[in-house]
This record gives structure tokens, sequence and C-alpha cells, in this order.
């Protein structure tokens, strides 16, 4: 790993349980292990975890997206849970994110998860998105 000026780690190289747990992507040509090293690397954000933004995060944490950042102001309610198939009956009244960030990590451990629990205005929306 290396520094950047703001003293941020730059993934290089992907390790051992990465090389196995991605291998089957890392074979796709598409992809390969410089696709996965740059999928590692990524940041992503997901507003709402909702119908959309609930399989969406399932699916970047499970390729090895690097960061999720997800923005969500609301609780799970147990109307949600056969459309926003992150959250679980145990999650009912949990706020969103926190329910996602839980079982994100417990999906994929290799990943970085940040939560933000708020309607956002434009303005912090424009200011989260240049970060």
């Amino acid at each position: 790993m290396t520094h950047t000026a703001e003293q941020k780690l730059i993934k290089t190289e992907l390790n051992d349980a990465e090389l196995s747990r991605y291998s089957r992507q890392i074979l796709m040509s598409e992809i390969d292990y410089a696709g996965q090293l740059t999928l590692s690397q990524s940041h992503a954000i997901i507003f709402g975890l909702g119908g959309l933004g609930s399989p969406a995060s399932l699916y970047l944490a499970s390729a090895g997206i690097g960061k999720l950042t997800l923005v969500d102001f609301d609780e799970v309610d147990d109307s949600n849970l056969q459309r926003q198939i992150v959250h679980r009956e145990n999650n009912i009244g949990q706020a969103k994110v926190e329910s996602a960030k839980e079982n994100l990590a417990s999906l994929n451990h290799h990943i970085e998860i940040e939560t933000i629990k708020k309607r956002l205005t434009e303005t912090e929306i424009a200011d989260l998105v240049k970060t």
C-alpha cells in the first residue's frame, strides 16, 4: 500500500484471500487481475437502500468494491423485506444504513463501509460526490 497527499492508503495488490475469493472474476478477460484491483480501489455511493439500492449494495459488496458509502434516512419496516433484500427480519426498526452495513460486512469483510443516516441536501450530495 502507498500513501497519497491526503494520507489515504491505496491498495497496490490483492492478498491471497482476495485472490481466492475473486478468482472467478479474475479469470474473466473482461475483468482480470487489473480490473479486480481497480474494483478494490473504487468507491461507490448508494443513495437509498430501498428496492434498487439494496440489491445494488449486495452486488457491489460481493464483487469486491473497495468502499461503499450508504446514504438513507429511513428505518427498516416489515413491508420492506420482500423487495429490499439487504435487510433481515431482525433488522426491523433499525436504521437502514446500519442494517445494510451489518449485513454487508457479514457478506464481505474485505470492504470498507461508511454510513450516513440523513436526508441530504443538494449541496451535501454534491460535496459527498466530490470526495
